[in-house]
Formats: C-alpha cells, structure tokens, sequence
C-alpha cells in the first residue's frame, strides 16, 4: 500500500512508521471536524508509555481539526530501563540513516534513575489554533515574525571589502566654535561663582 501511495520505505521503518507515513498521506487532510486519534505506534513515540492493552501500541492522542494537528499528548514513560532500551533503539536507526531517530539522552535517564512519579503532558500548537480562531489560510497570516532575512553562505575565496571612509571637514564657524578659548564670563559660570551655593554663603 506504501508503495501505491509513492513512500519510499527505507529498510530500517517498521509497520509503525509505515503506518504514520500513511496516515499523513490519506487520512490526515479529511479530519475536518475535531477528532482525536489514539493509541499510536511505538515505533514513533520513544518517550510514551506503552499501552496496557496492546504492547505495540503507547497512550498517547493526538487532536486534528480542519485538517491539521492542533493538540499532542501522551504519559510520559517513568521506567529508566526501557527508556535507555528505546533510545538504543532510536541511536541504531539513526546510524543506518533515520534523521528523526533520537540519540541516547544519559542526563535525561540519570533523572529518570532518581524517580519520576506518574505524568504526563500536552502540547498545543498556538499558532495552529490561532488560525482556526481567524479562519487564515496560512501560518504566515498568524505569525508574529513570519519573514526571515535569508542566509548568506561567504565565500572563503571572496576578498574582504574595505569602505575608504574620509574624515567630514567641519563648517567654518564650528571650526572656530572649537577652537576659539571659553571666554571669561563663561569660565566664571563654569566655576559656579553665582550658582555655588557655598560662595553666595560666604558673600552673606
């Protein structure tokens, strides 16, 4: 069925990963109306508790509306020992070429060693909802900063560019502002003859 659908599988995807690939293909876009889908493969959820029901499987949700995920949520896996196995799992994948597999995380198990009660979280994507509130059409219509500066890649080979930057010749009377000695009144002024309170103390 992959196949049909145009997937190339690579060798190290299992039926889990098959099947979310599927998933996004087909089903994904007609998930018009709020809908929750649950128990998803482990295969692609390393930190979700497995399933009690089907040990393929984890607790985890996801909710879609208007065609596009909104909401994702699973328990977290408190086990140490199976959490180390999965990520082992996860570094084998990436070493044969999966860039989404994760690397073994050791300060995350060194926690999880120390204890973890029961959890588990949600994540909600904001701007997603954003646009079902303002029936946009595009992320880009909700995004604060959707435009970025693209990258320039310098050229090792490209001579640096030096600005021949020449010294501003001032207006004649700012020349002679500069240079022209603080008159006696001022320098008086400056001294605080009439404004320190100290010498008007000592005239009383």
């Amino acid at each position: 069925m992959a196949a049909r659908e145009g997937i190339a599988c690579p060798e190290f995807w299992g039926w889990g990963k098959i099947l979310g690939e599927l998933f996004e293909r087909r089903v994904e876009s007609h998930l018009l109306a709020p809908t929750f889908i649950t128990d998803f493969p482990l295969e692609v959820s390393p930190l979700a508790k497995r399933s009690e029901k089907d040990p393929r499987l984890v607790q985890r949700f996801e909710l879609y509306v208007a065609g596009m995920e909104v909401a994702n949520a699973y328990s977290e896996l408190n086990d140490p020992a199976e959490q180390r196995a999965r990520f082992e799992d996860q570094l084998r994948r990436r070493l044969r070429g999966d860039d989404e597999a994760q690397a073994v995380d050791e300060e995350f198990l060194r926690a999880l060693e120390f204890g973890m009660p029961p959890a588990a979280g949600e994540g909600i994507g904001i701007d997603r909802l954003v646009m079902l509130l303002a029936d946009a059409a595009s992320i880009r219509e909700v995004i604060l900063f959707p435009l970025l500066r693209p990258e320039r890649h310098w050229d090792i080979g490209e001579p640096i560019r030096v600005l021949d930057v020449q010294p501003v010749e001032l207006p004649e009377p700012l020349r002679n502002r500069e240079s022209a000695p603080p008159s006696e009144g001022s320098a008086k002024g400056a001294t605080g003859s009439v404004a320190d309170p100290t010498s008007r103390k000592g005239k009383r």
